[in-house]
């Protein structure tokens, strides 16, 4: 029997498949009201979706018009798989974002290629596989008191520690275990983490629609709601904006939507910490004309020519 297919697939992990949260699990319910908005903006135009597990064997991707990325969130504990199927299904179908926009954003070293483009960024020192230098090294050479070490290829805070000079020593053996397979990253700590929050500007095809603030539980740092990070209302300032738009122009290939996460450096400025294009939550919920406007930049990709993706 062939899978269902629909104009759009939303693609979930399979942890989120269920159309109905059970009573106090908030976490699926926040993503099926966003996916639901979604839907519904899309039915409008006269598209059918359906959710669907990205990992799922038994899905014809060639019937589906497009594909579009929501709650992919086992991604990168799956890196090979994921990277495998998505050339697979970029073979035979539209993806929105493409894949290799996704490709870039998979691993934070395009940091570096957002700096070289003149965008500013939370400085950032890369730890590559095998490095075997200490981190209170990494620490001194950079002239950071302290810091946050975290995998290139994460999510939701997985192996985020912050550290000083006089910390370094004690989580050494799980960043050396670490780098054994994977590369990673060092930035210095920002005090407005804690302050102020990390401020995150929605845009949809390269036009901003709303911005949130996260913020970490009392005595943490991690803004994630997986760590008890809370979320607030957020009135991005002109320079926000301005470096929202910067970021998404920087990106090899233009996004169909997206989320840019910064925080204000020690000057009080606004730099990126990362652009999220892969599987971005949006928080359509606290604005839904956002869904309105996902909804059209979808329609406009799936109307348009078949361009299946190739790489550069």
């Amino acid at each position: 029997m062939k899978s269902p297919a629909a104009d759009v697939a939303l693609l979930t992990d399979h942890r989120y498949t269920a159309g109905v949260a059970a009573p106090g699990d908030w976490y699926l319910g926040n993503i099926l009201a966003d996916d639901g908005l979604l839907q519904a903006a899309l039915r409008a135009r006269g598209l059918s979706s359906v959710r669907v597990d990205w990992a799922d064997p038994a899905i014809d991707w060639s019937r589906f018009g497009i594909a579009v990325f929501r709650t992919t969130w086992d991604y990168f504990d799956r890196q090979a798989e994921f990277m495998a199927w998505l050339d697979r299904v970029a073979a035979c179908t539209r993806l929105c974002n493409p894949a290799a926009l996704l490709r870039w954003n998979i691993d934070k070293h395009y940091l570096g290629d957002l700096a070289a483009a003149g965008v500013p960024i939370v400085p950032t020192r890369y730890l590559e596989r095998g490095d075997a230098t200490p981190l209170a090294a990494h620490l001194e050479a950079a002239g950071w008191d302290q810091a946050i070490v975290k995998p290139c290829i994460s999510g939701a805070a997985r192996h985020t520690y912050r550290l000083d000079r006089d910390s370094a020593a004690a989580i050494e053996p799980v960043v050396r275990a670490l780098l054994a397979g994977e590369a990673l990253m060092l930035q210095p700590f920002l005090p407005a983490i804690l302050d102020q929050g990390e401020d995150t500007l929605v845009l949809i095809d390269g036009h901003y629609t709303h911005a949130l603030r996260k913020r970490a539980k009392a005595g943490d740092f991690r803004v994630q709601d997986d760590h008890g990070g809370t979320l607030h209302a957020c009135e991005p300032t002109r320079a926000q904006r301005a470096l929202a738009s910067q970021a998404m122009a920087a990106c090899p290939h233009a996004p169909a939507y997206g989320r840019v996460d910064m925080v204000l450096d020690a000057g009080g400025n606004p730099c990126v910490m990362e652009l999220e294009l892969i599987e971005p939550e949006l928080w359509l919920r606290k604005h839904p004309p956002a869904a309105d406007a996902f909804a059209a930049a979808i329609a406009a990709r799936l109307g348009a020519p078949w361009a299946r993706d190739t790489r550069d």
